[in-house]
């Protein structure tokens, strides 16, 4: 079976959908077709992440992104309404809170010099204003801390649903099926090779676009191509607290790495809980979503306690372990191969792909509605540039 559309997209996360959204609207009514392997979205990272909004980068691209992506989240719930379905993503714009102690606070000074001149919106708090704006929190090894006021969190998997539900109304379709081969003619793409249920089948289409997530690279590899980037494990917690916290607090970062956000209760009956994560740098690359206990036990709980010594925690409500999508400089891969031509990569978002989404989904469509990003330049991130020997630096990534 074989049949045309003018886009193909590899994965229907929020950074496919958003693509995808994006084409359907730029080309006025051409086919756009996502397949996706998981309707269910069971182990999308889409799905799996902490919910954390923040343009507290240095680099004016990532930040001109991120807060692209603020603006969207702003008005997102009213944008799905209009679709008629209404998400409730709930952008809760309660800021970014970097704790520095006398180990990093060098390097966060550094930080907020950067961001002044690349257009973040950061403040720099003493320790005073710490500890009247986050009731609770310990400050005595706090030397100072920087806030992102526009920064905040929602929830992902909201996000996700409004995501495809404004892509659908659009007149994007999805395919259940896994992309095993890309189709070539005349040194470009042709098209992609599904396989389904129902068999293999064929859709020819002169752009392929590849945001598969954790699994870009094998896509990736049905084309011939090699990707650097690897599926790497992160472990969250959602902790139900024993009694509402005094103030709505920002999403806090400790000097360790450890962080937090609230999940507020959404009735009534609900306990306040709060989400708790830690990335670690020695974390094997590997498709692993065994959720160790040990992490909150060991390396979470211990920071937790320690900065919030009147916090009560009840029980572990939630547990679950997603994967980050890693390059080796943390920053994603946009752009069209040069070795394939019609061959685009949206991925590698390492950590970053929901604050992302809006801005890559502008940015690619763009791309291959008018032969450039005109919106954003993304030429730094391109697909090949470790091949060239090139990285794209930013020192606010965690």
């Amino acid at each position: 079976m074989s049949d045309a559309a003018a886009v193909v997209v590899v994965g229907g996360g929020v950074i496919g959908s958003s693509v995808a959204l994006r084409l359907r609207q730029k080309l006025r009514g051409a086919r756009v077709v996502v397949v996706e392997r998981d309707p269910s979205y069971a182990r999308a990272s889409s799905r799996l992440a902490t919910g954390g909004i923040r343009q507290q980068y240095e680099s004016p691209l990532n930040v001109a992104m991120a807060r692209y992506g603020i603006d969207f989240y702003r008005r997102f719930d009213q944008l799905t309404a209009a679709c008629g379905q209404r998400s409730r993503a709930w952008f809760r714009q309660r800021g970014y809170l970097f704790l520095a102690d006398d180990g990093n606070a060098e390097r966060l000074e550094r930080r907020y010099a950067v961001q002044q001149t690349a257009g973040a919106t950061v403040e720099r708090w003493t320790r005073r204003q710490v500890a009247d704006h986050v009731p609770g929190l310990a400050t005595d090894d706090v030397a100072f801390a920087l806030f992102g006021a526009e920064d905040g969190y929602l929830d992902p998997r909201e996000v996700l649903r409004g995501f495809r539900a404004m892509a659908t109304s659009a007149g994007v379709e999805y395919v259940h099926g896994s992309v095993i081969g890309i189709e070539r003619e005349g040194g470009r793409v042709a098209g992609a090779r599904l396989q389904s249920a129902a068999g293999e089948r064929v859709i020819a289409a002169p752009f392929v676009v590849n945001a598969a997530g954790a699994y870009a690279a094998s896509v990736a590899r049905t084309a011939g191509l090699a990707l650097p980037i690897d599926p790497v494990r992160q472990h969250l917690f959602r902790l139900e607290l024993e009694a509402p916290l005094e103030t709505r607090i920002p999403m806090v970062f400790d000097p360790d790495g450890t962080h937090w956000r609230l999940d507020d209760p959404r009735t009534g009956s609900e306990a306040e809980c709060l989400i708790i994560g830690r990335s670690r740098t020695d974390e094997p690359v590997g498709e692993n979503f065994a959720c160790d206990r040990s992490r909150l036990d060991d390396e979470m709980l211990p920071t937790l306690t320690r900065r919030y010594p009147a916090l009560a925690v009840r029980s572990v409500a939630d547990a679950w372990a997603g994967l980050y999508e890693m390059t080796p400089d943390h920053n994603a891969l946009l752009g069209e191969h040069p070795s394939l031509p019609g061959f685009v990569v949206a991925a590698g978002f390492s950590g970053h792909g929901l604050m992302m989404a809006p801005a890559t989904g502008r940015a690619i469509a763009e791309l291959i509605a008018d032969g450039e990003s005109k919106s954003f330049d993304i030429r730094p991130l391109a697909p090949d540039r470790f091949e060239r020997g090139e990285r794209f630096t930013d020192g606010a990534l965690v």
